[in-house]
């Protein structure tokens, strides 16, 4: 199936990227022979360079350059974090109204580490919360929660990471996560994947100077589980998708507005 281009201009171009596939050919899976980069490329014949990374298990928002220039540029503000970066998970137990996270991240713990744990952080919003008549363990309900995540860092397994250090582990995650919330999401939702998606990306544009805004739904199968659990509404009024291009001056405006300022 063709790849869903969510924005594209004569410097970048922006997909969905499915869950189950990887960015980029890696060592970390060396079984797999499909790719973004290459799918992408072949759809739209033109060469493209990643400029960030999703997991495989993770869909959703996945920037590209088409030239190395281009790539260039933006990987600047990727090194400064200073793109802005937004994710929905559901999460297991209530998580707290707003928390930020300043934790180093150990999740590189395999023969590809190149580091045993970097300063990680992200900020985590709960956009809703829910109890099932569902046992789970010793205990006769289940709770969830869907939260918003916005990384300031960018290590690798870092939400899922974070998440696991907060005790509200990804729902899915099979290395971080609980098995037994993951077998009842398999068995009462009939869900099969990570429910991480990537919803958000905003930065300033290196060649217009416009702060540039993309937002995507998250996929299918993440929705089926999430209108399941009655966060359907919920989930289409914060990631509305839409692209929009901005003034610096007008993007501190919007800003302010939001914040009350």
């Amino acid at each position: 199936m063709a790849l869903k281009i969510i924005y594209q201009d004569e410097h970048y171009i922006a997909i969905d990227k499915p869950a189950g596939l990887l960015v980029h050919r890696s060592n970390v899976d060396r079984s797999e022979t499909e790719f973004a980069v290459q799918q992408l490329r072949d759809q739209i014949e033109r060469r493209v360079y990643p400029l960030h990374r999703l997991d495989k298990p993770t869909s959703g928002l996945l920037l590209f350059a088409f030239d190395s220039e281009a790539a260039s540029r933006l990987s600047e503000q990727f090194l400064d974090h200073t793109i802005k970066k937004a994710y929905l998970a559901i999460v297991r137990g209530y998580a707290p109204d707003y928390v930020h996270v300043d934790h180093p991240v150990k999740a590189q713990q395999d023969k590809y580490a190149k580091n045993n744990g970097q300063q990680g952080i992200t900020d985590v919003y709960t956009l809703a919360k829910c109890e099932l008549e569902i046992a789970n363990d010793k205990y006769p309900k289940s709770r969830y929660s869907l939260v918003e995540l916005r990384p300031q860092t960018g290590r690798r397994h870092q939400l899922r990471y974070h998440m696991k250090h907060l005790s509200h582990p990804i729902l899915g995650d099979p290395r971080y996560g609980k098995n037994i919330h993951n077998d009842l999401f398999k068995i009462h939702f009939q869900n099969q994947r990570l429910l991480l998606a990537s919803i958000g990306v905003s930065f300033i544009h290196p060649f217009t100077q416009q702060v540039l805004e993309l937002n995507c739904l998250p996929s299918d199968d993440f929705m089926a589980v999430a209108t399941q659990l009655g966060w359907s509404d919920i989930i289409k009024n914060r990631c509305r998708p839409h692209t929009q291009a901005l003034s610096l001056d007008q993007h501190q405006n919007q800003t302010d507005a939001k914040t009350g300022i």
